[in-house]
């Protein structure tokens, strides 16, 4: 049995057997905050118990490392999006230590994909276009600094509003213990 077969099997009993009614809520998050953060596997269920978030109270962007690397792409929408739309009142940046992306070599990661089938050609094309690749696949030196990036990015936008307080954490994805980086109501 495949992973998707496992996946539909599955589904098919939680629909029928209505387990999502648990979950029910409406679009809106309940306690007006939008969450930017990493995709680690370890913090799916962490982040939200260490933060005493249930389903239904937040907004989630998320992206390897919590990195915003350009202020006009599809993270800055969401956030935007969350903000204007959905009723979100306070951004939180959290990125977490021992992150895949900390000390990321765009370089390593290049040759992974050849020999996964990319042609060098292909590379050639896109790094001859204006893209570094190196730079665009290259992680962080200090999550700390990565954190106050982003924060920085998002409270500078221009289309962000001056009222809404952005913060910064890094939680540990071992024991979910928070430590802040910017306090979002001190500007």
């Amino acid at each position: 049995m495949t992973l998707l077969s496992e996946i539909l099997e599955y589904n098919k009993t939680f629909v029928d057997e209505k387990l999502y009614e648990q979950y029910t809520t409406t679009k809106f998050p309940d306690k007006k905050l939008v969450i930017f953060t990493c995709m680690d596997t370890r913090l799916i269920e962490l982040l939200h118990k260490a933060m005493n978030m249930k389903n239904g109270d937040v907004k989630v962007v998320k992206n390897a490392g919590a990195i915003l690397t350009h202020p006009f792409g599809s993270i800055m929408r969401s956030l935007l999006i969350a903000v204007y739309e959905l009723q979100a009142d306070e951004v939180y940046v959290i990125g977490h230590h021992d992150c895949g992306m900390s000390l990321l070599d765009g370089e390593k990661m290049l040759e992974k994909m050849t020999k996964r089938g990319i042609s060098e050609e292909t590379l050639d094309i896109i790094n001859n276009s204006g893209i570094d690749l190196n730079k665009w696949l290259e992680g962080f030196d200090s999550v700390e600094d990565s954190v106050k990036h982003s924060v920085d990015m998002i409270r500078n936008h221009p289309l962000m509003a001056n009222e809404v307080p952005v913060h910064g954490l890094v939680i540990d994805p071992g024991t979910g213990k928070l430590d802040l980086v910017v306090d979002g109501y001190k500007k």
